[in-house]
């Protein structure tokens, strides 16, 4: 039993790299890749964050380190490219999960949130993609795995540039499925349902939205991150190697109530 669940899950001799990836779900995402064993590299822009989340997760006796990025700086997400490429030669696995909401009504978001929200959580998708999609193609396997949102599919209250971002992710999320999974590269989408993370700390400060949030799953209640390490295992590994193109929702059936 064991040899037939490794076969299937094991990340062994994989290298992933985790946008994102020192703090909530993709912090989740990078343990969980981690204890599969996979070679987890965690990007963000803070280094004392990076360095705290590399040194967990070599505490549990996987292998682990960071690269400091700002996702929302087109630069900065080319360099990042090049330092994958440097020090690590071929990346297998690769999660987008860094992200911004900046919560104003629409009517008060200015250009400069807009841009800045669709750098982060859209242009530096496509742009890692474009620098490590084609390099799996050519090795005949790859995943790659964004972080998208309800959002996708539905519009929530002074979160316009978020949701557009995040429709525009499922998106690509297709876009790059047609152009690579002929060639072993699946790449899919999961949609969170809402989850208690530092993105959502300002919305789990009111107590009575929380409760009512919960109230909407079928689960009858919120999201928690040890959520997402199971979909995340799969999705990298073998056993998804038909799955391709998709966007999963993890979320309690939030989105189908």
């Amino acid at each position: 039993m064991e040899n037939f669940l490794d076969a299937l899950f094991t990340l062994k001799g994989r290298t992933a790299v985790v946008t994102g990836g020192s703090s909530g779900i993709g912090r989740s995402i990078a343990t969980a890749l981690c204890r599969a064993g996979a070679e987890v590299v965690v990007v963000a822009r803070r280094p004392e964050p990076l360095q705290e989340t590399a040194d967990a997760l070599r505490d549990t006796g996987g292998a682990a380190s960071w690269l400091t990025a700002d996702l929302g700086d087109r630069q900065s997400v080319h360099r990042l490219a090049d330092q994958l490429q440097q020090r690590h030669g071929r990346t297998d696995i690769l999660v987008n999960s860094a992200g911004v909401n900046i919560r104003l009504p629409l009517e008060e978001l200015s250009e400069e949130d807009w841009d800045r929200t669709l750098r982060t959580n859209l242009d530096a998708p496509f742009l890692l993609g474009q620098r490590l999609g084609p390099a799996m193609a050519e090795n005949g396997w790859g995943r790659i795995l964004h972080i998208a949102s309800q959002q996708s599919v539905r519009a929530f209250g002074n979160s316009g540039a978020y949701g557009v971002s995040k429709a525009g992710l499922t998106a690509l999320t297709r876009s790059q499925a047609e152009a690579w999974s002929a060639r072993g590269v699946c790449v899919n989408a999961i949609a969170p349902g809402f989850v208690h993370t530092p993105l959502n700390e300002a919305v789990f400060r009111d107590p009575v939205r929380t409760a009512a949030m919960a109230r909407r799953t079928m689960t009858g209640r919120n999201g928690e991150l040890a959520d997402f390490a199971g979909i995340a295992v799969f999705l990298a590994g073998d056993a998804a190697a038909y799955v391709t193109g998709q966007t999963i929702f993890v979320d309690g059936g939030f989105s189908v109530t």
